[in-house]
């Protein structure tokens, strides 16, 4: 028997209107209603039959985790199928056994979980809700130039689950890989002249940059080249009851917290760079209302699709579900910094992630 360490929403009937007050004013009154109306039917199917989620993942930080840790996608998915009114447990455990626990059915699913054609006979999967890129991190003065993994030939490199980034990595010849418990365990072999390298996620390097800069200029050189990366989903058994509503309903809220701010939030970013309404073009999605006297000096670009010289002033923003057409089209009302002094790059309050030099 398994044993769990629980984290628990619980279940609140369904309704759509509550989730985000977020309502594109773009969107043609057609799409609109015909969206409406499918996240409310899938929304019955899923109210019809009320059920407890049984998610698994392991120990990731700062993606997953046990509860009271940094486990950014796991509450992205607790929030999201919360506001659709579905209660979810998640267990954690090492990988293995995830994969063993949703293959014999103690299992629904998992809140992160890598897609591939194999997993697919059996899951269902999310559209990405978000995505790992792996970027290259030296010790101080390194050539972090490469452009691929196998550039990296010759060199010890720690990486954390190396398995999870696909190919890229597993296949990468003439690369010592070393395995890693944690980014901090990455970390202090970097440091100790254990590895050359290590690999971590670009959010994580972001965020280390913007929380703890002198600890990186002093000690580190970070590469955002991106050498590998796998988009991130929820999935759950084929067989689980209103499978296909459940995932819906997920789709939907999710796309509603990226406009509303709450995905920002739960991130610890500032800004983020997403396709909020689905018509292939991008939008400034800031925390809250208050953007700050000048546009952002970094976005978090949510898929990684919008090239680096698309400047963050001339890019559409959405505020309040109103969409803005450059920085010079934002009413002054809202060029306010989000806290005494701050910048606009990043939440106040507790960080996504800091690792001890």
């Amino acid at each position: 028997m398994l044993t769990q360490q629980k984290t628990r929403r619980p279940a609140r009937a369904f309704d759509p209107t509550r989730s985000s007050g977020f309502l594109p004013p773009w969107r043609g009154s057609l799409q609109v209603a015909l969206a409406a109306c499918f996240v409310a039917t899938a929304a019955v199917a899923v109210a019809t039959e009320p059920q407890e989620l049984r998610l698994g993942s392991d120990e990731w930080p700062p993606f997953t985790a046990s509860p009271g840790k940094q486990r950014a996608a796991i509450d992205l998915v607790h929030e999201a199928l919360d506001r659709a009114g579905i209660s979810a447990t998640t267990s954690i455990f090492e990988w293995k056994q995830v994969e063993a626990a949703i293959r014999s059915s103690e299992l629904d699913g998992s809140a992160a979980i890598w897609r591939t054609e194999q997993r697919e006979k059996d899951l269902l999967f999310s559209t990405p809700y978000l995505e790992n890129r792996l970027v290259l991190v030296g010790r101080k003065g390194s050539d972090v130039s490469a452009t691929r993994i196998s550039d990296l030939a010759g060199n010890r490199v720690a990486a954390v689950g190396r398995y999870a980034y696909g190919t890229e990595v597993e296949k990468a010849e003439g690369v010592l890989f070393v395995n890693a418990r944690n980014d901090q365990d990455s970390l202090d072999k970097l440091l100790a002249g254990e590895v050359e390298y290590m690999l971590v996620d670009e959010l994580v390097a972001r965020t280390l940059m913007a929380h703890q800069p002198e600890d990186v200029a002093k000690n580190l050189e970070i590469g955002f080249i991106q050498l590998a990366r796998r988009t991130l989903h929820f999935a759950i058994r084929r067989d689980v009851a209103n499978a296909a509503e459940i995932i819906a309903a997920f789709n939907a809220q999710i796309r509603k917290m990226q406009g509303d701010g709450t995905y920002s939030k739960i991130l610890q970013v500032g800004w983020i760079r997403v396709d909020v309404d689905g018509d292939g073009l991008f939008e400034l999605v800031p925390l809250g209302d208050r953007v700050g006297e000048r546009p952002p000096s970094w976005v978090y670009d949510v898929f990684g699709q919008m090239p680096e010289e698309s400047p963050p002033e001339k890019e559409r923003v959405v505020i309040q579900g109103n969409i803005y057409k450059g920085w010079d089209a934002i009413p002054d009302d809202y060029k306010q910094a989000p806290s005494p002094g701050g910048g606009t790059s990043y939440k106040y309050g507790t960080t996504l992630m800091t690792l001890k030099f």
